[in-house]
């Protein structure tokens, strides 16, 4: 089936998958209280079409309210080679988005009195040195303020990660390069995003639990919150299995091309990392939305540490009216309009991702694509308008 079938066939809803594991709560939301854009056939749901229809998108949006699906949809294919198309629980790599998960299960042993937040980086992980060790703290790594810099950009990382085999070697030799790296600003004194900063963690909740990091986050995040098509998948399984999509990135020439299959950059190690690339679907992380507030994966006072604004974050461009950007822990908790919203997207090659928790209006948005460099502002801004009203001068 090729990629307008496929628009069309999922514009007219038959992808959706019968038995698939949103079943029970499969339903629209009480009247009254769905805007009209956000139901099936509205503004949202023709905007998404008409993208996937020119081929701008690829993969899978979900809208939910009170755990009741309300709009679901899927777009494009899983894997172009085997003509698979994507359908609404389809897994798709995470890129950043799954940071959270990485945040939330330093959350879950600072619960239990395992770490505390404000504890310094070298009590619980050794070999740093004693400037990073005896200065960087546990909160500093997760709001983004430990002055740690971004393996994205460190040359020893990009020329070794796609050699690694092994979960084991994968956390192994990233620590040893993130422990070379030199502090870009006095803890606490700047924010910048930094995915070494998160590698890290996830080698301190390995460090601390006593398992690996990928065995805790299966264990307590994933299985915990009912998320049975989650998980941190390797390289193998990406090619092998046809549930995953493939990711599929854009040459210069304009063509797409199958990232994992080429294997080539640091996006397609051998397994994510507590920095990212987690696998999930629009289900499973409506799942993991419901299960984080309804205090299945944390005690309510642990939860509103987890979710609640730290620090005020500058916009990137000229500050939008009714928006107001902070960092929670793992991910950004902007006010919108007077909403609260926990929200984190992610991008790599063949990747953009992005899924928002509507705090107090009992929402969940998530929007996965096998494709990069599409208009995932726009999809943002289409989702968002009708629950928090319109962006001023966007």
């Amino acid at each position: 089936m090729g990629v307008a079938a496929v628009s069309a066939a999922a514009s007219a809803g038959v992808l959706a998958t019968p038995g698939s594991a949103l079943a029970d709560t499969v339903g629209r939301a009480p009247a009254g209280r769905i805007p009209d854009d956000l139901l099936p056939g509205g503004a949202y749901d023709r905007f998404v079409a008409q993208l996937a229809a020119r081929d701008q998108f690829s993969g899978t949006v979900l809208l939910s309210h009170r755990g009741k699906r309300v709009l679901s949809r899927a777009y494009g294919m899983a894997d172009k080679e085997r003509s698979v198309p994507n359908r609404v629980d389809t897994v798709f790599a995470l890129a950043s988005a799954s940071k959270p998960f990485t945040a939330l299960a330093v959350l879950q042993l600072a619960q239990q009195g395992k770490l505390d937040c404000y504890g310094t980086l070298g009590t619980y992980l050794p070999g740093f040195p004693a400037a990073i060790a005896d200065t960087v703290t546990i909160h500093h790594l997760l709001t983004h303020t430990s002055g740690m810099g971004d393996l994205l950009t460190n040359s020893e990382f990009l020329d070794k990660a796609g050699t690694w085999t092994s979960a084991d070697e994968v956390t192994t030799e990233l620590v040893k390069i993130i422990r070379k790296q030199p502090l870009e600003f006095a803890p606490g004194t700047s924010n910048r995003y930094s995915n070494s900063g998160y590698d890290t963690l996830g080698a301190i909740v390995a460090a601390v639990s006593g398992q690996s990091f990928y065995q805790y986050v299966r264990q307590h995040i994933f299985a915990a919150a009912g998320m049975t098509r989650s998980d941190f998948f390797t390289r193998p399984q990406w090619l092998t299995d046809t549930r995953i999509a493939h990711p599929y990135a854009l040459t210069s020439s304009g063509e797409r091309i199958d990232a994992v299959r080429a294997g080539e950059g640091a996006a397609r190690m051998f397994i994510g990392t507590g920095g990212g690339n987690a696998f999930s679907t629009g289900p499973d992380l409506v799942r993991f939305a419901q299960a984080l507030q309804d205090g299945h994966l944390l005690n309510p006072a642990y939860t509103e540490l987890f979710m609640s604004a730290k620090l005020p974050m500058r916009p990137r461009g000229a500050a939008v009216p009714g928006v107001r950007s902070f960092m929670a822990y793992g991910a950004t908790a902007p006010v919108v309009n007077n909403h609260q919203l926990l929200t984190h997207g992610g991008g790599a090659a063949g990747e953009s991702t992005n899924w928002t928790i509507y705090r107090d209006l009992d929402w969940c948005g998530t929007i996965l694509s096998n494709y990069d460099q599409i208009d995932l502002t726009a999809i943002i801004d289409r989702e968002r308008a009708p629950l928090c009203g319109p962006r001023e001068g966007g």
